[in-house]
């Protein structure tokens, strides 16, 4: 399979990114971007649950060869990581940069520099971590980025408490989403992120990215060029509900769902709070996980060596 033109260049030369972006300005004059609708008018910086007003902020940009496999290839994978976050997960293993803040406001023009930067440092793709919160900006960015020779896919890679109207503006910009997965117990989303329908959200947004984009490509080399790929952190005693999360990707998103199984929980952040959170994932916890995908009908298994504390 070669590599197909990204999505965004087309949208960007036959002027529908301006459109797009009108739009997304619109709905953080009374923030209606992400699920939580805070309501709040971003564009005279007041500030909702994910702390940003009209500008982003980047906690770091690099090539990253810590991704899943399709992503990385040789070069990396060229992450952009922004600042605060519309979930908040209180395990967050990134909690300084999601809940305390760390970061530095950038123009859209310097995000659009850093992709240029990722871009020529050789990575295979830009990716943009944690972006619900920041659409209007992301877009704005990419328009400048293509006229200044950005020619490689984008990554939304997301918790997947994401808005299908907000997702839609993003149709024909964004060939690769990589949304979480996270829970499916409401109370368990409740307990963890203060959001009793997380599952609601996340079952609508993957169906949407699906819709747009479909099961992952990967080209003759090795790298995703469009498509979905899904990722669920398994908790300790399972308690995320991943049996159903797989039976729902299998059935209701497609058998040939890439997904990456992750088995790096450690408590972070604010998780000592919570008792059955106070502790990694065992290894017996992570292959039952595996097992699980499998009886679900998952082939597409992002396999690495892993490693287990305790």
């Amino acid at each position: 399979m070669s590599s197909p033109e990204p999505s965004y260049i087309e949208t960007c030369r036959n002027g529908q990114i301006y459109e797009k972006i009108e739009k997304a300005l619109q709905m953080i004059k009374a923030c209606t971007l992400c699920p939580r609708k805070c309501g709040i008018d971003r564009t005279a910086g007041e500030t909702g649950v994910c702390k940003t007003g009209s500008t982003a902020v980047i906690s770091s940009f690099h090539p990253h060869f810590g991704e899943e496999a399709p992503l990385v290839g040789s070069g990396g994978s060229g992450t952009i990581f922004f600042t605060h976050c519309n979930l908040m997960c209180n395990f967050c293993q990134n909690y300084d940069i999601s809940h305390q803040g760390l970061g530095d406001e950038a123009t859209d023009e310097q995000l659009a520099n850093m992709m240029l930067i990722l871009q020529n440092q050789g990575c295979h793709n830009i990716n943009f971590v944690t972006p619900s919160h920041v659409v209007p900006q992301i877009l704005s960015a990419v328009e400048i980025a293509a006229s200044k020779g950005l020619s490689v896919p984008l990554v939304y890679n997301t918790g997947g408490y994401d808005s299908v109207e907000t997702l839609k503006l993003l149709e024909n910009v964004f060939d690769i989403y990589m949304p979480d997965f996270k829970f499916w117990d409401p109370e368990i989303a409740k307990l963890t992120c203060d959001v009793l329908d997380y599952k609601d959200i996340a079952c609508s947004a993957v169906l949407e990215m699906h819709r747009q984009v479909g099961d992952l490509e990967i080209n003759k080399t090795g790298i995703a060029v469009r498509g979905v790929l899904i990722r669920h952190l398994v908790l300790p005693a399972l308690m995320a509900g991943t049996d159903k999360v797989m039976t729902f990707i299998a059935e209701k998103v497609s058998p040939n769902t890439y997904i990456n199984i992750m088995p790096q929980y450690r408590p972070c952040g604010r998780a000592f709070e919570i008792k059955k959170l106070a502790r990694p994932l065992s290894g017996k916890e992570y292959e039952e996980a595996l097992d699980l995908a499998k009886q679900a009908g998952l082939k597409r298994l992002d396999r690495r060596e892993r490693v287990f504390i305790g």
